[in-house]
C-alpha cells in the first residue's frame, strides 16, 4: 500500500473507530444478530428494521479492534435504506475484496470500503474485518439465527 493509500486507510478506519456511526440499541428492530471473533474479542450486535425489502434502519453496539468497528460502521452507513438484493450483493463483493477471492460477475460499487483492501494482506485481521459483514448475512437470511462466531 503506497504511503498516501496507507495515510487514507488509516484515516477513515481511525476516525469510524473512534465515531462509529449508527452505534446504538434499536428497540424496534425487525432482526438482530450477536457476533464474536474470540481470537480478538471483537463482539457486537447488528440490528436491522426492515420494511418490505428496504433496510430502513440499521444499527450496532459492540466492542472491538479498530478494524472490526470501522468496518460494521462503514457497513451501517452504506446500508440504511438500501434494500436487501443491494445488501447481499455488497456482501459478496466486500467479501471477495477481504478475501482477495474473485468478485461477483457484477461487482457493487465499493466507495470508501475501498479502504478494506488491505485487509487481506493480514489474514489475522480478515475475521475482524468481516464480522459485521457476516452478521448481516445472517440477519438477511430467512428465518431467526441469533449467534455468529468466526471461529
Amino acid at each position: 500500500m503506497n504511503g498516501e493509500l496507507g495515510d487514507l486507510y488509516q484515516e477513515i478506519i481511525l476516525d469510524h473507530n473512534r465515531h462509529p456511526r449508527n452505534f446504538r440499541a434499536m428497540a424496534d428492530e425487525s432482526r438482530s444478530v450477536a457476533a464474536d471473533n474470540p481470537l480478538c474479542g471483537d463482539r457486537l450486535k447488528l440490528y436491522l428494521k426492515l420494511e418490505g425489502d428496504r433496510i430502513v434502519d440499521i444499527s450496532f453496539e459492540g466492542s472491538g479492534c479498530a478494524i472490526s468497528m470501522a468496518s460494521v460502521s462503514m457497513l451501517t452507513e452504506r446500508l440504511k435504506g438500501a434494500s436487501v438484493a443491494q445488501a447481499e450483493g455488497l456482501f459478496e463483493t466486500v467479501h471477495a475484496l477481504l478475501t482477495n477471492e474473485d468478485p461477483p460477475a457484477e461487482p457493487m460499487a465499493l466507495g470508501e470500503l475501498e479502504v478494506l483492501a488491505g485487509v487481506h494482506q493480514y489474514p489475522m485481521r480478515v475475521k475482524c474485518a468481516t464480522l459485521g459483514w457476516h452478521a448481516l448475512k445472517a440477519a438477511l437470511a430467512p428465518g431467526r439465527v441469533k449467534v455468529v462466531s468466526t471461529e
